[in-house]
C-alpha cells in the first residue's frame, strides 16, 4: 500500500491538485509539509508556501515547479 506522501505525489502528477492537497492536510510529517508547500507554490500562494516550507524545515524552492517536483519524487522515493 502506498504511503500518504506517495498517494499525494501520485495525485499531483495526475493533475488532481485538490486530492493531493486533501491528502497532505491529513499528514503532519515534514515530507507532507514539503509537498504542501509545493502545492501552494503551484497555486501562486507564496506566503502560504513559505509557511509550509518552514514546517518542512526547508528553504523555499528556487528552481522551477518541475525541478522541485522531480526533487520531491526523488527524495521521497515515490513512484513517478
Amino acid at each position: 500500500m502506498a504511503s500518504l506522501t506517495e498517494r499525494a505525489i501520485d495525485a499531483l502528477q495526475s493533475g488532481d491538485w485538490n486530492l493531493a492537497h486533501k491528502i497532505v492536510q491529513s499528514d503532519s510529517s515534514a515530507e507532507a509539509a514539503w509537498i504542501h508547500a509545493h502545492l501552494h507554490r503551484i497555486e501562486g500562494d507564496l506566503d502560504n508556501a513559505h509557511y509550509w516550507y518552514a514546517r518542512a524545515g526547508r528553504e523555499p524552492a528556487a528552481g522551477s515547479i518541475e525541478e522541485e517536483r522531480a526533487a520531491i519524487v526523488d527524495a521521497l522515493g515515490a513512484r513517478g
